[in-house]
């Protein structure tokens, strides 16, 4: 059975989509943008503030389903720009410090609202969640 996800703790759904969903043991997010609940855009920050926040926001609703960091299976990172790599990754880095999940990085042609980053995560939940 699906389970819906929803948090006041990171930016709300802004289309025909949830913050994550479940069926009990994975966890699928929607791809977090360096946006504050509040509705902050950070877009003209550097890409290791924009990761921050986009992982901020990855975290709160991981937090809300009753999940961590460490729970995280896969990330896929979106970067609009990849000479970025490196700036995110150094953030990427402080936030999985062990044992990081399985990743991939690509660059696209454009993101949301003109920010410079978006990541999604697939992750492990209990089941009696």
């Amino acid at each position: 059975m699906k389970r819906i996800i929803e948090t006041d703790d990171a930016p709300a759904a802004v289309g025909a989509y949830s913050q994550a969903t479940s069926n009990g043991s994975l966890l699928f997010t929607a791809g977090q943008i360096p946006m504050t609940a509040n509705g902050d855009l950070l877009d003209d920050e550097s890409i290791e503030n924009q990761t921050d926040q986009a992982l901020y926001n990855l975290d709160a609703v991981l937090d809300e389903a009753g999940a961590s960091a460490e729970d995280i299976l896969k990330v896929t990172v979106f970067l609009e720009d990849i000479d970025d790599f490196e700036a995110m990754n150094e953030a990427y880095a402080d936030y999985f410090d062990d044992e990081p999940p399985a990743r991939s990085a690509v660059e696209v042609a454009a993101l949301p609202k003109g920010v410079g980053v978006e990541i999604e995560a697939v992750a492990s939940v209990d089941q009696t969640e």
